[in-house]
């Protein structure tokens, strides 16, 4: 329907499989299959539930009425009860043993337990993909000289590969709070209304072990090895705050990666690829505006901001549970991810193809390499039996007037300035020789070489799949 809103993230930015894990057929699927879960290990375990329930509720985890769903909700104003009832309504010999034992939080928090431990692993797949030509465009570049930058202003020169390496230790760092978020993630399992496991304490007859046999099948069902020791009715929301946190964390790296482009490209040093029918501006036909760096910065910022949501719901939960995290946690969770998907995107395709412009990065580097080397330049006078102070104040005022002559748009003549002074007692080539960049970039080369020695870029690993 074209009038009524859509998010962009489904219709221009996200992939289809972030979407998929985040889709209404993915978190009411799992529900479903939860019940299954829940019914097998009541079964398993001694409870008044058939095996004929439980095959009769497997073979029903997909075929979801939506509309019978709709109606019923709109009835008894609960989203899980008219699942129950839709999904009994296909089972009727299951009907009755539907969500035995369980609360709300049974379904919804252990489903969004288990869609983000798998959007979490798409999301470093996705890393995975920028990393690899990254990885080989440092590789590439790692001997091509170029200005440094402090301050945006020039400072000691380095390689483009060695740039390209600061932006890949920070994927690098990412996946480190990834992985940590990975590992945070437990199973809430069948707690009851204050996770107090009250309804099985009743139905087991007090029975403690077969209530900690439940839960640890139930988890082992959907790829969990542990539960949390206690919970309220809800898991912890610390977790989704430690989630959007590595979230946000990748967000400020790919925000970085692309403020850095945009500026390059607007040097001239690097841009991102911009293809043959490509339109740069409807009103300014010869531009082209680094589009995907600019839309990588946009779409990071929103993944930052809506990162704030998670803590400040962790933070306001009352005691054992309250619902004014529901709606906040429908929007934020999945559009955070969302956004990180599509962010991670754009930056695999940039960094498929950046292009580096090498006689504009020469030419900026050689009309700032004569001020770079001024010290280097310096201590080779002194050692001629120069005074240094002297000589300090012979570059000094022949820089200030080079720097004149490149404010016009002429080329840096600072070392024909020097070498035609006879008070500094190095001749044009013995200068030229200190204005080698290779004898300025330091240990750039081995450094990236190292770098990416010691980080492996490894293969795309398969999402984990619900076993039930």
């Amino acid at each position: 329907m074209r009038d009524q809103y859509e998010t962009p993230l489904n219709s221009r930015y996200a992939s289809d499989e972030m979407q998929r894990l985040f889709s209404p057929d993915k978190r009411y699927s799992t529900w479903r299959k939860l019940w299954v879960s829940l019914a097998r290990a009541e079964h398993a375990l001694g409870l008044p539930v058939s095996q004929e329930q439980v095959d009769e509720l497997a073979a029903h985890t997909e075929d979801i009425d939506y509309d019978v769903v709709a109606r019923r909700e709109a009835e008894v104003r609960h989203d899980v009860m008219a699942h129950v009832y839709a999904y009994g309504l296909v089972c009727p010999k299951a009907a009755g043993i539907i969500h035995l034992g369980a609360t709300s939080c049974y379904v919804t928090d252990n489903a969004d337990l288990i869609i983000l431990r798998d959007a979490l692993l798409s999301i470093r797949n996705s890393i995975y993909a920028v990393l690899k030509p990254l990885s080989a465009f440092a590789a590439q570049t790692k001997a091509i000289p170029t200005v440094g930058y402090t301050h945006f202003q020039s400072a000691q020169p380095g390689t483009v590969g060695r740039r390209a390496c600061l932006w890949l230790q920070d994927l690098w760092l990412d996946l480190e709070e990834l992985e940590d978020a990975l590992s945070a993630i437990r199973f809430l399992g069948c707690r009851g209304a204050t996770g107090t496991e009250a309804s099985f304490v009743s139905l087991f007859g007090g029975d403690t072990q077969k209530i900690d046999a439940l839960n640890e099948r139930i988890a082992a069902d959907f790829g969990f090895d542990r539960c949390y020791d206690v919970s309220g009715q809800t898991y912890p929301r610390k977790l989704d705050s430690r989630v959007l946190g590595a979230l946000s964390s990748i967000a400020q790296s790919a925000y970085k990666f692309g403020d850095d482009m945009r500026l390059l490209q607007h040097d001239g040093i690097l841009s991102e690829p911009f293809e043959t029918k490509q339109i740069g501006s409807s009103a300014m036909a010869y531009k082209q505006n680094p589009m995907r760096s600019e839309r990588i910065c946009s779409l990071s910022r929103f993944v930052m901001a809506t990162a704030l949501n998670a803590p400040l719901t962790a933070s306001t939960q009352w005691l054992e549970r309250t619902l004014d995290d529901s709606a906040n946690r429908r929007l934020s969770l999945p559009e955070a991810f969302l956004a990180t998907d599509a962010v991670l995107r754009l930056m695999a395709n940039i960094c498929g193809g950046i292009i580096v412009h090498e006689k504009a990065n020469a030419k900026i580097l050689s009309d700032a390499l004569p001020f770079l080397a001024t010290e280097n330049l310096l201590m080779a006078a002194v050692k001629r039996g120069g005074d240094r102070q002297t000589l300090h104040e012979i570059i000094r005022t022949h820089s200030l007037a080079a720097k004149e002559r490149l404010s016009s748009g002429e080329g840096n003549d600072l070392a024909e300035r020097l070498a035609g002074d006879p008070a500094f007692p190095l001749s044009l080539e013995e200068i030229q020789q200190e204005l080698d960049p290779m004898r300025h970039i330091g240990r750039s080369i081995e450094q990236t070489e190292r770098f990416l020695s010691r980080h492996p870029v490894p293969e795309s690993r398969p999402l984990q799949e619900i076993m039930v």
